[in-house]
């Protein structure tokens, strides 16, 4: 028998305790890398609860892999120990072997070594592979990214591989990461969406207060120059007032429309007959007209031609070839109508509006409306463009809607909006003890019997000329009517102190939709006086508290 050459074993040994102690150190180098390779791909979070989740995530495929990695070093450890005291430490001769028979050992265990040295990537890549967006974490890998990890045999026999789940288990908590950060994205894109919304209106609002208050400003300083010490500290109330009420008012405020950079443009002219003539705190109200006039357009831009103070032009639409003299004219004008209806500052809109109508239609109005009326209201404007009408034979007689349009363009246009008007109470109030409605229902179009309350309510805004205005909207369902005035943000919901005039609506079930509709006569601090149509079907006069669960909210018309 031939002598058998230990030295050419205890070599082969040798290279083998090499082989296994390489794997083991280069399972260590993926693991450490796979752990780096997962904290690069996730950037940190907010403490917010998306962030957190993602947190979470990485966290658990961190686990996944430190636990993967941790029972193939231990393995890998075992094998080699064993494999030093069997080769190295013992005092029995190894077994015969075959010629070329370690050499086989060491090439079959230097492939399977090779074949899988990185873990958790295919050979023929270079650089580690981060997890992407796209993958699709329940599918199973293909055989080029398959993750196979390393496992202990037993000595004499190459070192095989085997199938596990640690990589599929890795990808899954990968593409849950991947979800958690675009989930995160998606929130804060949402998040950005809504603060630039908040900041647009917030923006608007602002420049709408700051607009009324340089205007009050001006107004404070032109009758610094003009007037003593007492005008000026009653301007400086009046500005204070203006734009605490921009500041602080309802969300009709924010009605207010600019006038054109046409009209800003005559600014220094409009200054200086408004200082000339006496009228240095109405500069805002001399824009507003100008605005409605014509834009700022044209070369009678107060459409001042036929009112009295032109003396150069013919009294004819677009008659004066001058803007600047028009300016003269129209400013003149608006002033005697404001001395007319007696105004007393830029916040005075009851005797404001008669001095507007009275700018459009001729100061003759102004005196028929306060012997007729005692002032402005929309119903008598109407009645008065329609007698000049047919005295002159014409089609139409002026703006019956000169108000509305005029102090849309005026910074306190919307002042005492809600402090109510009575005569509508004063129509109301006439058709008590009315049976059956039909009067009303009938008008509105109806040919039989219907629940009539907001007919008659409708039939009532018609008699004084607030439908055809578009201060009250004609319905017949009291939902409709509602909405309408919530859509206008002319809307205060039950508990408000309502003023007379204002449109009140009730809840008889407590169900969260109103089924009654009636007008407020007046209130005080513990109960709120009504007219009503269709109650008990018939016009009474009732009264509720100001709390009552039954009062469903109150629509508030822009006188």
């Amino acid at each position: 028998m031939a002598d058998i050459k230990t030295r050419q074993v205890n070599k082969g040994n040798i290279k083998t305790i090499d082989r296994a102690s390489n794997l083991s150190s280069r399972v260590r180098a993926a693991s450490v890398r796979t752990r780096e390779q997962m904290a690069s791909q996730t950037e940190p979070e907010g403490s917010n609860e998306s962030g957190y989740a993602s947190e979470h995530t990485i966290s658990a495929a961190r686990g996944s892999v430190q636990g993967a990695s941790r029972p193939v070093a231990l393995g890998m450890q075992t094998a080699r120990r064993k494999a030093v005291k069997r080769g190295l430490g013992s005092n029995t001769r190894p077994k015969q072997v075959k010629n070329g028979a370690s050499r086989d050992l060491r090439g079959r265990a230097g492939r399977e070594v090779r074949r899988d040295r990185h873990p958790f990537r295919p050979e023929s890549d270079s650089s580690p592979r981060k997890v992407s967006s796209h993958d699709n974490p329940s599918a199973k890998p293909s055989p080029k990214r398959s993750t196979q990890a390393l496992v202990p045999v037993r000595e004499g026999k190459s070192i095989k591989t085997t199938s596990s789940s640690t990589g599929r288990k890795v990808t899954v908590q990968a593409g849950k990461t991947e979800a958690a950060r675009r989930a995160t994205t998606q929130a804060k894109k949402k998040t950005a969406d809504q603060i630039r919304s908040s900041l647009k209106r917030s923006v608007t609002l602002s420049y709408n207060a700051l607009r009324a208050s340089i205007a009050g400003a001006k107004a404070l300083a032109l009758a610094a120059i003009a007037t003593g010490g007492i005008s000026v500290l009653i301007v400086l109330i009046f500005v204070f007032f203006g734009a605490g009420f921009y500041f602080f008012g309802d969300e009709s405020s924010s009605n207010y429309m600019a006038v054109s950079a046409e009209v800003e443009a005559y600014s220094p002219v409009i200054q200086k007959y408004a200082q000339e003539y006496g009228i240095p705190e109405y500069i805002d109200l001399i824009k507003a007209v100008m605005m409605q006039e014509s834009g700022g357009k044209g070369t009678d831009p107060m459409q001042a031609a036929e009112g009295a103070f032109n003396t150069k032009y013919p009294k004819k639409p677009n008659g004066i070839k001058d803007p600047d003299y028009s300016i003269s004219c129209g400013v003149q004008e608006l002033k005697a109508a404001l001395v007319s209806a007696g105004v007393e500052n830029p916040l005075d809109m009851e005797h404001i509006r008669l001095a507007l109508q009275g700018y459009n239609y001729g100061n003759g109005y102004i005196s028929w409306a306060i012997q007729r009326d005692g002032g402005y209201t929309v119903e008598n404007a109407a009645v008065f463009s329609e007698a000049q009408a047919k005295k002159h034979g014409w089609s139409s007689y002026g703006d019956k809607q000169y108000v509305a349009h005029v102090l849309r363009y005026y910074p306190y246009g919307n002042y005492n909006m809600g402090i109510g008007n009575t005569k509508i109470t004063q129509v109301a109030a006439l058709q008590i003890g009315n049976v059956g409605g039909k009067k009303f229902w009938s008008w509105y179009g109806f040919k039989s019997h219907v629940e009539w309350c907001a007919c008659y309510v409708s039939w009532c805004a018609d008699q004084c000329g607030y439908i055809d205005a578009g201060i009250i909207p004609k319905f017949a369902s009291v939902v409709e009517g509602a909405n309408w005035f919530k859509e206008k943000n002319q809307w205060q919901p039950s508990g408000y102190h309502p003023a007379p005039g204002d449109i009140i609506f009730f809840d008889w079930k407590a169900d969260g939709t109103c089924d009654h509709v009636g007008i407020v006569e007046k209130s005080d601090d513990e109960t709120v006086y009504t007219i009503e149509g269709n109650s008990r079907d018939m016009c009474r006069q009732k009264n509720y508290p100001i709390n009552s669960m039954m009062i469903y909210g109150y629509g508030v018309p822009k006188y």
